[in-house]
């Protein structure tokens, strides 16, 4: 069968679909792979390594759409890359298909199945597919590390001739994937970690890293069976954020990472909270891409409060990962590969399986 991997053609995308490690185990098993020239350049894959695991190098999205069965990205196409796809070809990327019904309708019309790695369900089985839970522990990785930069001070405790400098206290928001490896890092880095999340479940998790969990009196367990966490009412809302209100003022940096799947990011942290911050604090809004945890968050950039509050904003970080964030979306992609080609090397896809079932947007 033949698999094309184009380069990712979004502003800042550093990502590839595929690294040589998964295309050389792809050739093995049969199939012809054809790699876009400089498709992984940027996540240190060149093209050289891609010959060697035995892949074609094209010169052209387009060629490497031409007669492809299986037609893999990291995130999704632009129009014009939509039009190159041959009818019936199966598309493999990261979609947003829960907000971006035109291009489902584009995709449609084009006569594409595709897949929505975003929406690979959170079972047992499915776990090696989970492309949401890799990239978001390097967004957690990769935030601590922004805050640390960000910040005027040291984050651990340092002792020196002329003086103690005491640790950062850093506040973790939302304890799912990326939010846990924001916890660790963090706590690597010589900081005091507290970390919130309405759901009661993760606190074990939370102190196994050696950061302090916040609890909210009488919460009731607010998750959905995808591990996710549901959406608060109003009242639940207002609750949460005046308790939280005096843990972000006694912070220096505050990360938040709480999101729910299709839906605008929750806000926990409020314009007052901020005003109550020391200058010279920070936060890193992880949720930003769907609007922010923060109200005065501005996806994409870094924004000031008035009384000296650094916002960070920050789109897309598992790109500012790319070798890792790369290998890692490889490996979930050979995974699903493993289920959608059967023994003989050809395409089965099972809509009644249920892996499969939740992921196909369009056929």
């Amino acid at each position: 069968m033949q698999i094309g991997v184009p380069k990712e053609s979004a502003p800042n995308e550093r990502r590839v679909a595929l690294i040589p490690e998964t295309v050389r185990r792809l050739v093995s098993a049969g199939h012809a792979i054809n790699v876009e020239a400089g498709a992984g350049l940027q996540a240190g894959f060149p093209d050289e390594q891609f010959r060697e695991a035995g892949a074609t190098i094209a010169e052209s999205a387009g060629d490497v759409a031409k007669n492809a069965a299986l037609y893999i990205r990291v995130v999704a196409p632009a129009a014009s890359d939509i039009t190159a796809l041959s009818a019936g070809v199966v598309l493999i990327c990261v979609l947003n298909a829960r907000t971006e019904p035109d291009l489902l309708q584009k995709l449609a019309e084009a006569k594409t199945t595709a897949l929505a790695m975003e929406l690979v369900p959170r079972i047992a089985r499915a776990q090696r597919m989970d492309v949401l839970s890799s990239q978001a522990s390097i967004a957690g990785y990769k935030g601590a590390l922004i805050a640390a930069g960000a910040f005027g001070r040291y984050f651990p405790m340092m002792m020196t001739a002329a003086g103690t400098v005491p640790p950062a206290k850093v506040l973790v928001l939302g304890a799912g994937v990326a939010g846990l490896q924001a916890i660790a890092t963090a706590n690597r880095l010589g900081a005091v970690v507290e970390a919130f999340d309405v759901r009661p479940i993760v606190k074990e998790q939370v102190e196994s890293l050696g950061a302090t969990f916040i609890e909210l009196p009488e919460t009731e367990i607010q998750e959905t069976t995808g591990g996710y966490a549901t959406e608060q009412t109003e009242e639940q809302q207002a609750r949460q954020q005046a308790m939280l209100a005096e843990h972000v003022a006694a912070s220096d940096v505050v990360i938040t990472t709480a999101a729910i799947p299709g839906r605008p990011a929750p806000k926990l942290i409020m314009a007052g909270m901020v005003a109550a911050m020391r200058a010279g604090s920070v936060i890193i809004d992880l949720a930003s891409e769907t609007g922010g945890n923060c109200e005065l968050t501005r996806p994409g950039e870094v924004v000031t409060s008035e009384n000296g509050v650094a916002i960070h904003g920050p789109l897309n970080v598992p790109s500012t990962v790319p070798n890792d964030a790369s290998r890692l979306y490889s490996r979930n992609i050979y995974a699903l590969l493993d289920l959608v080609i059967d023994e003989e090397g050809n395409l089965k896809l099972d809509f009644e399986d249920e892996i499969i079932g939740a992921m196909c947007v369009t056929h």
